[in-house]
């Protein structure tokens, strides 16, 4: 049933490729975000990047973030730090550097709570290829937020190897981490394959399944389940969630994914790759067939009035079971990690 329903939403896309354009519209999400503040600025010879929030049981707020030192590269010296504060608004105490190696590169964070334990997934590139670009998603599990944090034996969770699809893996990164109504465990995360001819490795978005936290992970059989890249675009940074009985994903919209179903794709030669349009939110029933987005959040530049950045990373802070802020990373002219919008008054549809 699965496969049919999963033919069925290739068969639609392939539709509006062809030339039926759907517009996108504004979902009730976006339409609930309400402009919070920038926040986090980097220290002097470094540039921070991301926010993965989350609240202890005490009602104390955790934000664990990336941090690069600007004389070096996200893929080889990134690292994933704590900071504490008592509302979004900070201010910050910086904790520790929690995860942080000569030998490693840590990025991109996404922390949530999985009964009695709290689960943070990331980006690891440990250099195993000789381009220092093989990028894998790592695990981490704690009792507390605190700490003290356990990295999974079986990392990489998620190597970047294997079948997909007929293709090769070559790529599996920022990943973001859902517990199913059925007890299992979801990671979605950006994939990439060596497939022909386009060679260039346009981001789509999979995921791996296991009846237990740490693992091991299983690719599900019909990966990828979101994918342009036949048509050359692409999205990432996918934030997964289930809410009110369905399935949730937002996203970077990379490579005019919105221009494309809306029939009007960029020229390929005139793409801007990056955050610097509206995110998109998909909405599913079993986590596996999305359909047709919606727009999930607009630009920095329409929250606050900015130059045109890249809003990126989307990770949702939860009060009480319900989404409370959106953060979103920033390469804003202020050296911050980010900013977040309130989210007020959702009216799931």
């Amino acid at each position: 049933m699965e496969s049919v329903m999963k033919t069925l939403s290739c068969i639609f896309l392939l539709s509006l490729f062809c030339g039926q354009a759907h517009s996108l519209e504004e979902s009730s999400f976006c339409k609930a975000l309400v402009p919070g503040e920038y926040i986090l600025p980097a220290e002097d010879g470094t540039w921070t990047w991301c926010m993965a929030p989350i609240y202890d049981e005490k009602g104390k707020l955790h934000i664990f973030n990336s941090v690069i030192p600007k004389k070096g590269s996200w893929i080889k010296h990134s690292k994933i730090v704590h900071w504490v504060a008592d509302q979004p608004e900070g201010p910050y105490t910086f904790v520790e550097d929690l995860f942080s190696s000569d030998d490693a590169s840590y990025h991109n964070p996404q922390v949530s709570m999985a009964g009695d334990t709290y689960v943070l997934v990331f980006l690891l590139n440990r250099y195993r290829d000789a381009n220092g670009s093989k990028q894998e998603v790592g695990m981490a599990t704690a009792k507390s937020l605190d700490g003290p944090w356990t990295e999974s034996p079986l990392n990489p969770v998620i190597p970047a190897s294997g079948e997909m699809n007929g293709c090769q893996i070559v790529h599996a990164s920022n990943p973001t981490f859902v517990v199913t109504p059925e007890g299992k465990y979801r990671i979605y995360y950006k994939s990439m394959t060596d497939k022909l001819p386009l060679k260039k490795g346009f981001r789509e978005i999979s995921f791996a399944e296991s009846d237990q936290i740490e693992g091991p992970y299983v690719n599900y059989e019909a990966n990828p389940v979101i994918s342009y890249a036949d048509q050359q675009v692409d999205i990432e940074d996918p934030y997964a969630f289930f809410y009110e009985g369905m399935y949730y994903m937002i996203v970077e919209d990379r490579r005019g994914v919105q221009n494309l179903l809306e029939g009007n794709p960029i020229p390929a030669d005139q793409i801007r790759n990056g955050g610097y349009r509206p995110g998109l939110i998909y909405k599913s029933k079993d986590g596996i067939n999305w359909g047709v987005p919606e727009i999930g959040y607009q630009t920095n530049e329409i929250y606050f009035g900015d130059k045109l950045a890249r809003s990126e990373r989307p990770n949702i802070l939860w009060k009480d079971g319900k989404p409370e802020c959106l953060f979103l990373a920033c390469h804003d002219e202020d050296p911050t990690a980010g900013y977040f919008l309130k989210i007020k008054n959702w009216n799931v549809e």
